[in-house]
């Protein structure tokens, strides 16, 4: 079979592999749909275990199922996950799913989503893998996993019907924080980011107002909010004048969500006296549970939270380098779906 080998994100190459043999709790889908997610495209993180097959933002069609598997079937569609919770250890019985140890070391996947078949194993069978309903699209399907990390890091926010948002970096990321805030009832919505087709994609998206990034963005989110910072701030990039600025915009009494992360090596200086006295909250939020795919699932399935209208690039995996090469430069793209089956 063909598969989509990242080495870096100027180089993935087309190469061949075996269909992998499952064994008698797997299953071996037939991918139709893998979109490029931004951390694929995190070099500094993804390079460091390269060569390797990613993507994992998928949905398919199951080919086979192992001989003790008697929820799935040949035929059906479905959306699956690489890393699943244990469900078991002190964390994930916390409510902590996507710090348990488990998620973050075993992969699934056999051997990414970028391929034409994909073997799940593990959980990743049991709860990991849920039927697409007849009115989701097998490329809506694979929104499913990055809207269940949204959903997931509003929730850490506490976010409540009415609270004022301010997203820090309109990429995809940014967009469905916008799409879902809405869903959920927030009030005003602000988005910044530095490419003016990115904030024209988030006022289209349901953002009240945009700023580009270099501006005073606390002057002028006080300027659209009666003289208030924003409740609850969303930061999407880990860019250091990006991290400044979200530190600045939060009202009292708010939490500001650190959904991406700056790198390693860059340390962010905070001078918690503010924070401590104004009753301010620093969230992370971690990739996403089970809980979290089922919520966007019934958003997506209902028509509270539209996404195909977020794709702008659907390519088959002879040209999975040019959209990895679109999706790392993110000035003329939103989201990349790579289809291995389009040429069938």
């Amino acid at each position: 079979m063909k598969v989509g080998m990242y080495y870096n994100n100027s180089d993935v190459r087309l190469e061949e592999m075996p269909v992998p043999d499952i064994g008698n709790n797997d299953i071996l889908i037939k991918v139709k749909a893998s979109g490029i997610c931004g951390s694929d495209v995190m070099e500094w993180y993804r390079i460091k275990r390269a060569p390797l097959v990613l993507g994992h933002e998928v949905t398919g069609e199951v080919i086979k199922v192992g001989l003790d598997v008697d929820k799935f079937k040949p035929g059906d569609r479905i959306f699956t996950l690489h890393h699943v919770p244990c469900e078991e250890c002190p964390e994930c019985l916390k409510g902590h799913q996507t710090a348990c140890r488990d998620f973050q070391s075993i992969n699934n996947f056999e051997p990414g989503a970028f391929s034409e078949y994909l073997k799940v194993t593990g959980k990743s069978v049991d709860t990991g893998t849920l039927k697409l309903p007849d009115n989701i699209s097998y490329e809506e399907g694979t929104f499913i996993e990055p809207l269940g990390t949204v959903l997931r890091g509003l929730r850490a926010t506490g976010i409540k019907p009415g609270d004022s948002i301010l997203v820090i970096g309109a990429g995809l990321s940014g967009l469905l924080f916008i799409k879902a805030a809405k869903a959920l009832g927030a009030g005003l919505i602000m988005a910044t980011d530095m490419q003016e087709n990115r904030l024209e994609a988030a006022k289209r998206f349901g953002a009240d107002y945009t700023a580009l990034a270099g501006e005073d963005i606390p002057s002028t989110l006080e300027g659209v909010n009666d003289g208030r910072l924003a409740d609850r701030v969303i930061l999407t990039t880990g860019a250091m004048p990006a991290v400044e600025q979200a530190m600045d915009s939060v009202e009292r009494g708010g939490t500001l969500l650190f959904f991406a992360v700056p790198r390693p090596e860059d340390k962010v200086e905070v001078d918690f006296n503010r924070y401590w006295r104004n009753d301010i909250t620093l969230k992370t939020s971690y990739g996403s549970a089970p809980i979290d795919h089922y919520q966007a699932i019934e958003l997506m399935s209902s028509g509270r939270i539209e996404v195909k209208d977020m794709i702008t690039h659907r390519l088959p995996l002879e040209q999975i380098a040019s959209g990895f090469q679109m999706a790392a430069e993110g000035k003329d793209c939103l989201k990349v779906i790579i289809e291995p089956g389009s040429q069938d």
